[in-house]
C-alpha cells in the first residue's frame, strides 16, 4: 500500500472539489420543467414532482456549499505540506 504525500492528497481533493461543485452548479442553473396545466389545474402528481424539483435544486445548493468546504480544506491542507517541506529544507540548509 503506497501512502501519498499531503501535497497530492490537497491536490486530489482540490480537483474533486471543483468537479463536485461543476456538477452542483450545472445542477442548480439546470431550468425548471414548465407545467402544462394552469396552477388551478394541476393535479397532485404536477404538483408532488415540483416539489422533489426544488428539492433537487435545495440538495445542488447543499452540494455546492460542501464542495466549496472541501475545496478550501484541501488549500489548506497544500500550504501546510508547503510551508512543512521549507521548514525542513531550512532546517537542513
Amino acid at each position: 500500500m503506497q501512502i501519498q504525500s499531503a501535497y497530492s492528497s490537497g491536490v486530489q481533493g482540490l480537483q474533486s472539489a471543483q468537479q463536485g461543485l461543476a456538477q452542483a452548479t450545472t445542477a442548480v442553473a439546470a431550468p425548471d420543467p414548465k407545467p402544462t396545466a394552469p396552477p388551478a389545474q394541476q393535479d397532485t402528481v404536477t404538483l408532488s414532482s415540483r416539489a422533489v424539483d426544488q428539492s433537487d435544486k435545495t440538495s445542488a445548493l447543499v452540494s455546492a456549499v460542501e464542495s466549496q468546504q472541501q475545496g478550501e480544506a484541501s488549500v489548506k491542507v497544500i500550504e501546510a505540506a508547503t510551508e512543512t517541506v521549507g521548514s525542513i529544507i531550512n532546517i537542513e540548509a
